[in-house]
């Protein structure tokens, strides 16, 4: 894995979801780097890649309420635990749970394995919340996928939850964690 600087020189094989978070970013002029990796599925394959990015990843949770009438994106450290009681108390919502693939491809046209910030770039709608862990805004640089699991980007923190959340017209909700099991 090698870090790159911007989106790739040749992007054939890659999905169209991909391309346009590149256009997207590239459209802001935000300075991003990238690697492409194996198809990454668990947090442990992640540590590597986070070596080599050295950003925060963050554990993209998408999550709804008990109705299905509610969604929420929740970025969190990768070493937190999440616990649905501590957050649904902060956002004033019972009972969350994981939402469903069909939903998480409605809104964010992102699949399991691939949950993204980036994704809300795809909600026109403003259907999903963002619920940000106040300790993933502390690092200099945050990871995510651009929209499919077998690539990586670095984007600086201030110019995510800057120029780029406010490009995808969402706000965020800064929620605070413990972590603890």
């Amino acid at each position: 894995m090698q870090l790159q600087n911007g989106r790739p020189t040749d992007t054939t094989g890659r999905l169209d979801k991909e391309i346009r978070t590149y256009d997207f970013l590239d459209k802001l002029g935000i300075e991003y780097q990238r690697i492409d990796h194996e198809a990454a599925f668990t947090m442990e394959v992640c540590e590597e890649i986070d070596k080599t990015l050295g950003a925060t990843i963050c554990k993209n949770l998408f999550l709804c309420n008990r109705q299905k009438t509610d969604f929420y994106l929740l970025m969190i450290p990768g070493d937190k635990t999440f616990k649905t009681k501590e957050l649904s108390h902060q956002i004033g919502s019972a009972r969350l749970s994981f939402a469903s693939p069909q939903d998480m491809e409605k809104y964010l046209d992102i699949t399991p394995g691939s949950v993204s910030v980036i994704g809300l770039m795809n909600d026109h709608d403003n259907a999903v919340r963002l619920l940000v862990d106040e300790d993933v805004l502390k690092g200099e640089w945050v990871g995510c996928h651009p929209c499919i699991n077998t690539s990586s980007l670095r984007i600086k923190t201030k110019d995510m939850f800057g120029p780029v959340i406010k490009a995808m017209h969402h706000d965020m909700t800064v929620v605070k964690l413990t972590g603890e099991a």
